[in-house]
C-alpha cells in the first residue's frame, strides 16, 4: 500500500508540473513567428517558465531548460539568470548534464564575472577524471573562460595532462596551456619540459598543438625563444617527413600531406630563424625543398608556398633562396584563377596568418612590398605584372600595387613608371588621387632626368588629380619653379595653357597664379609666337576676374589670385586700371583676410604708388630643401644627406629630434633656476650647432678643444664625442685619492659608481672615474652616459673604455669625468643613461646631490 501511495503522489506531482517543451519544439515555434514581436513573445514566455522552474529547484528538466536557454542566448536575448544552473549541471555526475553545463559556462561566463571562480573546484575534479571526454570538457572550458587566478590554480593540472598517455587529452591540454600562457605569461616555465616532448609525438593532432604552443611561448618570451632554437633540427626533420612521405588518407588534403601542420611549422621556423644565422642555415635546405616540391595546382599547396616565402624573407636565407621566393610571388601575380580564393578563405578560418588574405594577388603584392627593400633587383623582374595589377577591379590590390610601384621607381625606369602611374592617377578613384599625386612628386623630385620633364609631369598631376592634390605638392611645385631659373618662361606658358581649361582645379590655380604673378610678363612677349602661344594682358585679367567671381573658387585660392594680380600690376603696363578695379572690389568682402589684403593693396595704387614697383619685384629663387640626384636609387644618399622616401624614415627622423629635445630638457635646470652647463661636444647638423650650444648655456667666445674625429653631419642623438686633451697635458696631471666612492645609479641590473681623485697640481679640479657594471644575463650595448652641471662649473667627459657592458659582472665600462670648480661650490649633477639590452632600448635619467664634501672643497 505504501508503494502504491507513493506512485499516486508522483503522478499527482507530474500533473502539477507540466513537462517542458523540447528544444526542437522551441526552435520550431521561434521560426514560425512572422514578426519580431511574435518572436519576442515566444522567447519571453519560455524564459518566464524557465525562471519558474529554476526557482522551484526542479532538477528533472534542468538540463533541457539550460539547453533552451543557451539557444535563446545565441539569438541575442539575455540569459544571465542561467549561470548558477550551469554550475549545478557541471557538478552533476551524469555526462549529459556536464556537457550542457560546460557549454553553458563557456557561453554565459567569462573572467569579468566573479561567478566563474565558483567553477574552479569542479574543473579540478574533472581534470582528474578517469573518462577522457570529461577531461576534454574541463580543458575546453578552462581554455575558454580562464582568468589569471584560475590559470594559476589549475596550471599544474594542465601541465600533468600534457604528459598523459592519451593523445586526445594531450592535444586538449596543449591548447589549454596555450590560452593560459596568453593570460599569465610567467607560467611559461612550468610548461617547457612537457612541451618539448610533444614534438616527438606521432599523432599529428598532438604535433600541431605542440607547435602552436611553442610558437606562442617564443613570441611571448625572448628567453624561451633562445631555448627552443635547439629544436630547429627536430622541426626540419618533421617537415621533411611530411613532404617526402607517401600518400596517407588520414592526413591528405588535395594530395598534400597535412598542410595545416606544414604551415604551423613554417611559421615557427620563421620565428626561430629571425636574426639568427646558424638557425637560418639549418633550415635553408628544407625551405628550398618545400618551395620546389609543393604542388602548385592545388589551393593548399599555394598556401604552403606563401608561408614558405614569408619564412625565406624573414630569416637570414641565402641569396639564391630569396630569388626563388620572389619568383614564386611573381607566379602568384600571374595567376588569374578565381577559384583560388576558396582555398585562401579556408586557411583564413583555420590559420590566423591568413587573415590578411582575401585575394590571391594581394598575397603576392603584400609580400613583395616587404621584400623590395631587401632585394630590389629580384622584384624589378616582375614589374610588368605589378603594373598590370594597377588595373585590378579589387581596391585592396590596386592600393598595394600602387605602393609597390613607387617602391620600384629608380633613375633608370622613372619615365616608364611615371607614365603608368599618371595613367593610373587619371583612372583611379578619388581615394587614391591625394596619396598618388603626393608620392609622384616625391619620386619625380628624387629621380627626374631634368627639370623640364619634372615640371611637365607635375602639371599633368595637377590637371589629372584636380582639387584632390595635397597642399604639400602645391608648395613644393612652387619651390621647384622658383629654383628653375632658365625655365620660368616655359613653366609660365604651360601653366597658362592648363589654367584655361582647368580653372576649377584649386591646386592648379594656386600654382599657376603664383607663377603668372612672378613671370607674367613672359606671356605677353613676342617670343611666345614661336611656340604658337600669344597672350594679351586683357586675356589674363579676364580669366582672373572669372576665377575671382566664381563660387567654386576657395578663399585660399582667391588670396593667391589677388596677390598675383598685384604682382601683375608691376608687369602689365596697360592693365593697371583694370587690376585696381578688381582689387578694390574686395575692399568690402565678408572675409576679413581678403578685405584686409584689398584695402592694403589699394593703398599701393594711391598713397604709395611710387613704391609699388619696388615692393612687387620678383622674389629671389627659393632654394630646394631636398637634395635630388638623377642617378640616385631608392635609399641611396648624396653628399652625406639621406633622402627620406617613406614613412619609416620620417618616423625615425622625428624620434631623433625628440631624443635631442629630451637631452635639452635634461640639461635645463627647472628646479633652482640655475642654468646647467656642459662642455660635452654634441654631434649635430652644422646649421643647428650654434643654436644648440646657445640653449646649453655655453660661452661661445671661449675656444674649445674637440675630438678631431667628430663627424658634424651625424644626428644629435648619437653618442656624443667628448673633449680630448693633449696626451702631454693629461700625463702632467698628478692625482691624489682620499675620497670615498658613491653609487649614483642601481636599477634593472645596471650599477654606476663614482670614485673621486683630486688633482695635486690643480686644487680646483676633481677627476671622477665612472664604473658601470651589468648583473643581468644579457650584455648591455650602445652604453652612453651624458651629464650636466651648474654654469659656474666646467665639465669634461672623456671617451669611455667601451660601449658594451659584459654580462653578469664579467667586466665593466669606465669613463673619466673632469670637473673644474673655481668657487668651491657644492657639486650637483644631472645625468642621462641610455643602452640597449636584448634589442630593447632603455633610457634612464637622474640627479646626484650627495657628492662627498672632499670632492668639491
Amino acid at each position: 500500500m505504501a508503494g502504491l501511495r507513493q506512485a499516486i503522489n508522483d503522478a499527482v506531482e507530474r500533473v502539477k508540473t507540466p513537462t517542458p517543451i523540447r528544444l526542437r519544439d522551441l526552435i520550431r515555434q521561434i521560426r514560425a513567428a512572422r514578426t519580431a514581436a511574435d518572436e519576442r513573445a515566444v522567447v519571453q514566455k519560455e524564459c518566464a517558465y524557465i525562471r519558474t522552474t529554476f526557482r522551484e529547484e526542479e532538477n528533472t528538466w534542468r538540463c533541457r531548460n539550460v539547453a533552451k536557454l543557451l539557444y535563446i542566448h545565441m539569438l541575442g536575448y539575455p540569459a544571465h539568470f542561467g549561470q548558477l544552473e550551469c554550475l549545478k549541471l557541471i557538478a552533476s555526475p551524469r555526462f549529459t548534464d556536464k556537457r550542457i553545463g560546460y557549454l553553458g559556462a563557456m557561453l554565459l561566463l567569462d573572467e569579468r564575472q566573479d561567478v566563474h571562480l565558483l567553477v574552479t573546484n569542479s574543473l579540478k575534479n574533472d581534470l582528474n577524471s578517469q573518462t577522457q571526454f570529461v577531461v576534454g570538457l574541463a580543458l575546453c572550458t578552462l581554455g575558454a573562460i580562464c582568468s589569471p587566478e584560475m590559470s594559476r590554480d589549475l596550471a599544474g593540472e594542465v601541465e600533468r595532462l600534457l604528459k598523459s598517455s592519451n593523445a586526445y587529452v594531450r592535444k586538449k591540454a596543449a591548447l589549454c596551456a596555450f590560452r593560459i600562457i596568453r593570460k599569465v605569461s610567467e607560467l611559461i616555465e612550468i610548461f617547457i619540459p612537457a612541451t618539448r616532448l610533444l614534438l616527438t609525438d606521432k599523432n599529428h593532432g598532438v604535433l600541431i598543438t605542440g607547435v602552436i604552443l611553442i610558437t606562442e611561448m617564443c613570441e611571448t618570451s625572448p628567453d624561451t625563444l633562445q631555448h627552443f632554437k635547439k629544436l630547429v633540427p627536430n622541426l626540419v626533420r618533421i617537415l621533411k617527413n611530411l613532404i617526402m612521405a607517401g600518400y596517407s588518407p588520414e592526413h591528405d588534403v588535395s594530395g598534400v600531406s597535412d598542410p595545416f601542420l606544414q604551415v604551423k611549422i613554417l611559421r615557427l621556423l620563421r620565428i626561430l630563424g629571425k636574426h639568427d644565422g646558424e638557425a637560418s642555415e639549418a633550415m635553408n635546405d628544407i625551405l628550398a625543398q618545400v618551395a620546389t616540391n609543393t604542388e602548385t595546382s592545388k589551393n593548399v599547396g599555394n598556401a604552403i608556398l606563401y608561408e614558405t616565402v614569408l619564412t625565406i624573407m624573414d630569416i637570414k636565407s641565402e641569396s639564391g633562396l630569396r630569388v626563388l621566393a620572389v619568383n614564386i610571388l611573381g607566379r602568384f601575380l600571374l595567376n588569374n584563377d578565381k577559384n583560388i580564393r576558396q582555398g585562401i578563405i579556408l586557411f583564413v578560418l583555420i590559420c590566423p596568418i591568413y587573415k590578411i588574405m582575401l585575394l590571391f594577388r594581394y598575397v603576392a603584392l603584400n609580400t613583395l612590398l616587404k621584400t623590395v627593400h631587401a632585394d630590389n633587383n629580384a622584384v624589378q623582374r616582375h614589374r610588368s605584372a605589378i603594373i598590370e595589377s594597377l588595373k585590378d577591379p579589387d581596391v585592396t590590390i590596386r592600393k598595394r600595387a600602387m605602393e609597390l610601384c613607387f617602391a620600384l621607381i629608380n633613375a633608370n625606369n622613372i619615365r616608364t613608371m611615371m607614365k603608368e602611374l599618371l595613367f593610373f592617377l587619371e583612372k583611379s578613384d578619388a581615394d587614391f588621387k591625394a596619396v598618388c599625386s603626393s608620392n609622384i612628386f616625391i619620386a619625380a623630385e628624387m629621380y627626374a632626368p631634368n627639370k623640364k620633364w619634372h615640371i611637365d609631369t607635375m602639371i599633368k598631376v595637377l590637371t589629372t588629380a584636380g582639387s584632390l592634390v595635397r597642399d604639400d605638392v602645391v608648395a613644393s611645385f612652387i619651390q621647384l619653379i622658383s629654383d628653375s631659373g632658365t625655365l620660368h618662361s616655359y613653366a609660365c606658358r604651360q601653366l597658362w595653357v592648363a589654367l584655361q581649361t582647368h580653372h576649377e582645379h584649386q591646386p592648379l590655380v594656386q600654382v599657376a597664379s603664383w607663377c603668372i604673378g612672378e613671370f607674367g610678363d613672359f606671356l605677353t612677349n613676342e617670343v611666345n609666337e614661336d611656340e604658337g602661344i600669344k597672350v594679351t594682358e586683357d586675356e589674363v585679367t579676364d580669366l582672373y576676374q572669372k576665377i575671382l567671381t566664381s563660387n567654386q573658387t576657395s578663399l585660399i585660392t582667391k588670396e593667391y589670385v589677388l596677390m598675383s594680380l598685384m604682382k601683375l600690376s608691376a608687369r602689365f603696363k596697360n592693365s593697371v586700371p583694370t587690376i585696381q578695379r578688381l582689387v578694390d572690389f574686395f575692399g568690402s568682402h565678408l572675409n576679413v583676410e581678403l578685405q584686409q589684403r584689398s584695402v592694403e593693396f589699394s593703398q599701393l595704387f594711391r598713397k604709395y604708388s611710387h613704391l609699388r614697383h619696388d615692393l612687387l619685384e620678383r622674389m629671389p629663387p627659393m632654394e630646394c630643401k631636398s637634395n635630388t640626384n638623377s642617378n640616385l636609387q631608392n635609399g641611396d644618399t648624396s653628399n652625406g644627406v639621406e633622402v627620406i622616401m617613406n614613412s619609416e624614415n620620417v618616423k625615425s627622423t622625428l624620434n631623433e629630434i625628440q631624443d635631442s629635445n629630451a637631452l635639452l630638457d635634461l640639461l635645463m635646470d627647472s628646479g633652482s633656476g640655475d642654468t646647467i652647463k656642459t662642455q660635452e661636444t654634441i654631434k649635430s647638423a652644422p646649421a643647428n650647432n650654434q643654436d644648440l650650444l646657445d640653449l646649453l648655456g655655453l660661452d661661445l667666445n671661449i675656444p674649445t678643444t674637440t675630438n678631431t674625429n667628430i663627424d658634424s653631419s651625424q644626428i644629435a642623438t648619437q653618442s656624443p664625442v667628448p673633449f680630448s686633451f693633449n696626451n702631454d697635458v693629461q700625463n702632467s696631471v698628478h692625482l691624489t685619492n682620499s675620497i670615498p666612492s658613491i653609487i649614483i645609479f642601481d636599477n634593472k641590473g645596471l650599477k654606476i659608481s663614482f670614485s673621486f681623485e683630486k688633482s695635486a697640481d690643480n686644487a680646483q679640479q676633481t677627476v671622477i672615474t665612472l664604473t658601470a657594471t651589468n648583473s643581468t644575463i644579457h650584455p648591455m650595448a650602445n652604453f652612453l652616459f651624458q651629464a650636466a652641471v651648474p654654469k659656474s662649473l666646467q665639465l669634461q667627459l672623456l671617451s669611455p673604455s667601451g660601449t658594451v657592458i659584459p654580462v653578469e659582472n664579467s667586466g665593466n665600462v669606465t669613463q673619466t669625468i673632469k670637473i673644474v670648480n673655481p668657487n668651491r661650490t657644492q657639486l650637483k649633477m644631472r645625468f642621462k643613461v641610455s643602452y640597449s639590452i636584448n634589442e630593447i632600448e632603455v633610457l634612464e635619467q637622474g640627479e646626484v646631490g650627495n657628492f662627498p664634501p672632499a670632492s668639491w672643497q
